[in-house]
Order: C-alpha cells, then structure tokens, then sequence
C-alpha cells in the first residue's frame, strides 16, 4: 500500500502494518472528539513516525496513487477533521 504524508512524500508498506496505524488512528479520533488537542498532536506524531519507521520512502519523482493520505505534522484538528471518514484517517 502506498500512504502519502502531505508536504512530505510517499511511503510503500505492508498491509500487514494496517493493523498499528488503525490503532493510533482510533486513538487519534477519540482524542478529536474529546477535543483533547495536546494528545491529538502527540498520537498525530506516532502515528507518522510509524509510516516512516515502517514503510520505504518512494523517491520524490516517483507519482503512484496513494492509497492513503495522511495530514502534515503540523496539521490542526479542524484540518484534520475534514480529512476524516467514518473510519478515521485509515479505513477498516
């Protein structure tokens, strides 16, 4: 699968990795719908480290479609709240 962080690059990762980032994503929606910012910006945080600890970084010419799209580190929680699905930042 490949994840994109914006303004940072892509990432190829295993699915089998889906498993972590679903955690820190439930994680991150309860700390957005208790308005917990501190916790939103510290699970935000783990959760891109884990893309770039756990994936292969494409090169920068490379375009393949991602399949996820992940907020820059320094996203708000209202810009992050428009990005969300049902499901979170990552689905399942």
């Amino acid at each position: 699968m490949i994840v994109r962080i914006m303004g940072e690059g892509q990432w190829r990762l295993a699915d089998s990795h889906l498993v972590e980032l679903n955690t820190l994503d439930d994680e991150l929606l309860a700390e957005m719908e208790s308005g917990d910012e501190d916790g939103f910006h510290r699970t935000l945080g783990a959760l891109l480290d884990a893309v770039r600890r756990l994936g292969e970084p494409l090169p920068d010419e490379a375009l393949e479609p991602s399949e996820l799209i992940l907020p820059a580190p320094d996203a708000s929680l209202a810009e992050v709240r428009e990005m969300l699905s049902d499901d979170g930042l990552i689905p399942g």
